[in-house]
């Protein structure tokens, strides 16, 4: 419930700056909103499939009802909003403990852990590296008034669980193990972004691959565990 609650107070807080300022702002929404799709690849006109009372259901709906405010906003106060879905982004300097699939992997493979995969690992995601993301957003605060969103921004490549464990295991050179745990309750079973309002109306796309986003993300780890003490805080 904390999520959620920070989640709209923090955009009601931000939302009326915005108006007193007459300034741009930016909600940088989530493709959970878009919960267990039913509809593959995910558009931006696509209502989703949450459910509202699910362990998930705190950052799913805070981030919806997030996204209500900012249209809510725009419509009585032609406030100048931009919506945007970001989907599994990665990169450096992300927290080695902030439960991102990426991170995890990662910090597990370097530890030579078990890597835990959920499921029976067929689940696809969509990973997004951060310096593209960031080129996205951008875009999109460039955009002008009339191009509002929600915009999707995300990879449209496609990955299994299973193949992003492999794949971090090679580059990492680790001797850990793959071991299945219970898949979580409405975890979603596909996920990737139709990005074709991106192209069109910011003209952006991703470019860096998975394995070259992995190659510049795991020597970070790497560097934050070889400091005294780092190795055992993160310890998963």
């Amino acid at each position: 419930m904390q999520t959620t609650k920070t989640s709209v107070i923090g955009a009601i807080n931000m939302l009326g700056l915005a108006k007193r300022l007459k300034l741009k702002i930016l909600q940088a929404s989530t493709s959970e909103v878009y919960g267990d799709p039913s509809v593959h690849p995910q558009t931006e006109t696509y209502w989703g499939n949450v459910n509202p009372i699910g362990p998930r259901s705190c950052y799913d709906e805070g981030k919806r009802c997030a996204e209500t405010l900012f249209f809510d906003y725009w419509r009585q106060h032609r406030l100048q909003i931009k919506v945007a879905r970001i989907f599994n982004t990665y990169g450096p300097r992300t927290h080695p403990n902030d439960g991102r699939v990426v991170s995890s992997f990662i910090v597990q493979a370097l530890l030579n852990q078990d890597i835990t995969v959920f499921g029976d690992g067929e689940q696809t995601r969509s990973f997004c590296y951060v310096d593209d993301l960031i080129g996205g957003l951008i875009g999109l605060m460039e955009t002008g008034p009339e191009v509002v969103g929600p915009i999707n921004l995300g990879n449209p490549a496609e990955f299994t669980m299973r193949q992003l464990a492999d794949l971090i295991l090679d580059l990492a050179g680790s001797r850990s193990k793959i071991v299945h745990r219970p898949l979580p309750q409405d975890d979603p079973r596909q996920r990737r972004p139709d990005i074709s309002e991106a192209q069109r109306l910011l003209g952006w796309r991703p470019t860096i691959t998975l394995k070259e986003g992995l190659t510049r993300t795991i020597p970070y780890f790497e560097e934050l565990l070889s400091r005294e003490g780092i190795a055992e805080a993160v310890r998963l």
